[in-house]
């Protein structure tokens, strides 16, 4: 992981001249600080909305109540034209706001320790946590009832990238049972993230398990290939899984943006917790337009069961803290970096106390 940012963004150095040139006349020019409106009617009025470009590690309904924000146009409202771009990795959506081709980014906050670790100077900070639980399935071969982490010594299990949060949490896991990850199973660390569940399907496949994310693991289920199991998400208990973060300089420039982006967040929050999966699920819908409305209202009690989302997006030291303890653990972390430094609270606090609940009309 490590490795893989450190390189892509010595290529970023070398072409971020060119690529911002080429991007310019394309999308506004929010990404390199400068500010650029556009006109769009709300509520019958025409505001000025400000282009924020916002690169996600991936697009999957667990990530719902950013989802909700953008359906419900609560971005919109308060005063921001958000343009989504999908990363594949947080590698690649951490390099896209160090370059400065996204202004904010939404991955693992992992990625901001290492970047921050490897001495780079204009930093990303995290300003709000979206997931308090991992959002990935262990899926098996045969359906078994009454599963115990033990039953997985001696088996084949497709794994997750090695320094990555998927893979570091299934291994915090498997040490909590008191299972050595190197020597009581085999994990194959090898097969690309969007591939795992097509890999596991083959009738030749000798695997006996996968780790998957939705909806993979339940596409898995439908077509009767495979069996969820166990939530990493409920095992491994509250973990800071993804974080909305900008470099420093980014939130020092713009504040009102940073704090109208939480705002609407926190309007997604709100209705995420006071509405039932299957409301959650008709609004994301238009998000994801290849998935059935049923699969989609599946995944969503899937993550509504376990408490995947907070109430807040205050990101506390407790849960900075645990994320570098699973770190460590997995070997990936050399030196503890500065909750001060990486995490900024403000915006969050701001929140939660200024947004009311929005069951309101919809």
């Amino acid at each position: 992981m490590k490795k893989c940012i450190t390189a892509l963004l010595l290529l970023f150095t070398l072409s971020v001249t060119s690529l911002l040139a080429c991007t310019s006349a394309d999308k506004p020019e929010s990404a390199t600080g400068k500010t650029s409106k556009t006109s769009k009617s709300i509520n019958d009025k025409k505001t000025d909305l400000t282009p924020v470009t916002l690169n996600e590690v991936a697009h999957s309904i667990f990530y719902a109540p950013m989802y909700v924000a953008m359906e419900k146009n609560y971005f919109e409202k308060e005063g921001i034209a958000l343009s989504l771009v999908t990363g594949f990795g947080a590698d690649k959506t951490m390099t896209a706001v160090l370059s400065g081709t996204a202004d904010i980014g939404f991955m693992g906050s992992e990625a901001s320790i290492y970047t921050y670790n490897e001495g780079a100077h204009d930093y990303v900070v995290n300003f709000a946590q979206l997931t308090q639980r991992a959002g990935n399935f262990l899926v098996a071969r045969e359906d078994i009832k009454n599963f115990k982490w033990e039953d997985l010594k001696g088996r084949k299990v497709i794994g997750g990238r090695k320094g990555g949060m998927p893979e570091m949490v299934f291994e915090y896991i498997l040490k909590q049972n008191h299972i050595d990850p190197a020597s009581d199973l085999t994990i194959d660390q090898n097969i690309d993230f969007g591939s795992t569940a097509a890999a596991f399907a083959e009738e030749k496949a000798d695997y006996d398990f996968t780790v998957e994310f939705e909806p993979g693991a339940t596409n898995l289920e439908k077509q009767e290939k495979g069996y969820v199991v166990a939530s990493l998400g409920t095992d491994s208990g509250y973990v800071p899984y993804t974080a909305f973060s900008a470099k420093k300089s980014y939130i020092s420039q713009h504040p009102e943006i940073i704090q109208g982006f939480t705002n609407a967040l926190q309007k997604g929050m709100n209705y995420v917790a006071s509405h039932t999966p299957e409301e959650i699920a008709q609004v994301i819908a238009p998000q994801f337009k290849e998935t059935t409305p049923d699969t989609i209202t599946t995944i969503v009690s899937r993550y509504y069961e376990q408490d995947t989302w907070k109430k807040d997006l205050i990101f506390r030291q407790e849960s900075f803290d645990l994320l570098q303890d699973i770190l460590e653990d997995a070997g990936e972390l050399k030196k503890r970096a500065p909750y001060k430094n990486l995490v900024t609270t403000i915006y969050a606090e701001k929140s939660a106390k200024a947004v009311k609940d929005t069951t309101i009309s919809y």
